[in-house]
């Protein structure tokens, strides 16, 4: 089974790794696939391009993560698709996140369970509970404490969890008046900035690469994607 598993995440690489530079003009130097727990992640490495590097350098970020909101919203449909066509994996919701001064992303996508799945989970008691508990402290200082928290770890380099009923009143009214994209680019800098990365790193003994946000404002959840360094 994990054969079966990492041979098709190395395909969804190849894939989507072939999509995107087909969107974007460059690919990503490289992209690391987990498929587990109804959840299928790809983390992307060295993915600017060389116009986005101009503009990174002129301190112009939201300039660039508005103009790949902008081709995200062409590329999603079709990586839904060949998903679903070349790997059986229907897709319920995809979401992204960069992070450009890593020149990093992930990608990560609520998926129907497969047969190709791994769900071995190796959070312990201790760091689900620690996990919870900064992610409670951060959201609460940001919007609202969640009303419920689910954490996974895919792999031993990517945890992913989810809160609902995190939305106060005020972004509720920004949504439906046609803020949802300038609210979630304040969001992302702003939640990314409280967050206690060190506090994280105690809990799980091992440093943080890079912290992912994103949501569903429609359904109000919300999503914490951590990739940890290699021990």
């Amino acid at each position: 089974m994990k054969t079966k598993v990492k041979s098709t995440e190395a395909s969804i690489a190849s894939a989507t790794g072939k999509l995107l530079r087909s969107y974007f003009g460059k690919g990503p130097g490289a992209l690391y696939v987990s498929l587990a727990h109804s959840y299928l992640t790809i983390y992307l490495k060295d993915f600017i391009t060389p116009m986005e590097s101009v503009l990174f350098e002129q301190k112009q970020n939201i300039k660039i993560e508005q103009a790949r909101d902008v081709v995200m919203n062409k590329c999603i449909p079709e990586l839904k698709r060949i998903w679903q066509n070349k790997f059986g994996i229907t897709v319920q919701q995809l979401y992204y996140d960069w992070n450009l001064t890593n020149k990093s992303g992930i990608l990560f996508a609520e998926i129907k369970a497969t047969h190709i799945m791994n769900n071995s989970s190796s959070l312990s008691n201790e760091e689900r509970t620690g996990i919870h508990q900064e992610i409670e402290r951060f959201t609460e200082k940001a919007q609202k404490a969640p009303r419920n928290i689910k954490s996974v770890r895919l792999n031993e380099r990517t945890i992913v969890s989810k809160r609902e009923d995190i939305l106060v009143t005020i972004e509720k009214e920004l949504i439906s008046s046609g803020f949802e994209e300038e609210l979630r680019l304040s969001k992302r800098k702003m939640e990314k900035n409280i967050m206690d990365r060190e506090y994280l790193e105690s809990i799980l003994n091992q440093q943080m690469e890079d912290i992912f946000v994103d949501w569903n404002f429609h359904h109000d959840i919300g999503y914490v994607v951590m990739i940890l360094q290699a021990v």
